[in-house]
């Protein structure tokens, strides 16, 4: 067993946006779910998304990573954690607009290059104003992942954002395809095109 010299701290407290009172806010693959989950850490609270398997989203101070089997925050650093622990992460600090932060940590994936850690790029590239290259990482995420619907509501609503409101109603149309009208990715795109006066 190897042991690894870290610095323990408290985690951050991570509040929900609003969005998530209502089950919305992004999450994993897979829609359904829709009622918020929360539960309580011994040293601080994280909140759920719309997922039946929802992440984890305790986030730490700058600088580390949230151990999630160990509950307790390492210095962030390659390979501490298995990338797809690292990759949540990064999307827990996205959904804290910890932007930057989160393209630290997926600076330092061993594979950045999977459909989640893409879309999580794009979605913190997209947050920090740069939507044509958020663009592109959702892009690369779809090509890689083509039935993955979260990528799509993401792309969808970077594509209103630019105001190219055909595009991201084909976003809307394939969401619709992969998990129905019901689906929280298909309702939050299509609250964004409604917002924007294109539905």
């Amino acid at each position: 067993m190897r042991s690894f010299h870290h610095r323990l701290s408290a985690p951050v407290r991570v509040a929900p946006p609003a969005a998530m009172s209502a089950g919305g806010g992004g999450g994993g693959g897979g829609g359904g779910g829709g009622a918020q989950m929360e539960k309580q850490k011994p040293s601080g609270t994280q909140t759920g998304t719309r997922a039946n398997n929802a992440p984890d989203l305790t986030t730490c101070e700058p600088g580390q990573v949230w151990d999630l089997k160990h509950h307790r925050c390492l210095q962030r650093r390659s390979g501490i954690l298995p990338d797809a622990e690292m990759t949540e992460y990064a999307y827990a600090l996205a959904k804290a607009d910890r932007y930057q932060e989160a393209l630290d940590v997926l600076d330092i994936l061993q594979n950045p290059n999977t459909p989640r850690a893409l879309n999580y790029r794009g979605y913190a590239t997209r947050k920090l104003g740069h939507a044509d290259e958020g663009i592109s990482y959702y892009l690369k995420s779809v090509a890689l992942d083509p039935n993955y619907p979260q990528v799509r509501e993401y792309l969808g609503e970077a594509y209103v954002i630019q105001g190219k409101f055909d595009l991201a109603k084909d976003q809307l149309a394939t969401i619709e395809k992969l998990c129905g009208k019901g689906c929280e990715y298909y309702q939050d795109l299509a609250e964004a095109l409604d917002k924007a006066h294109a539905l």
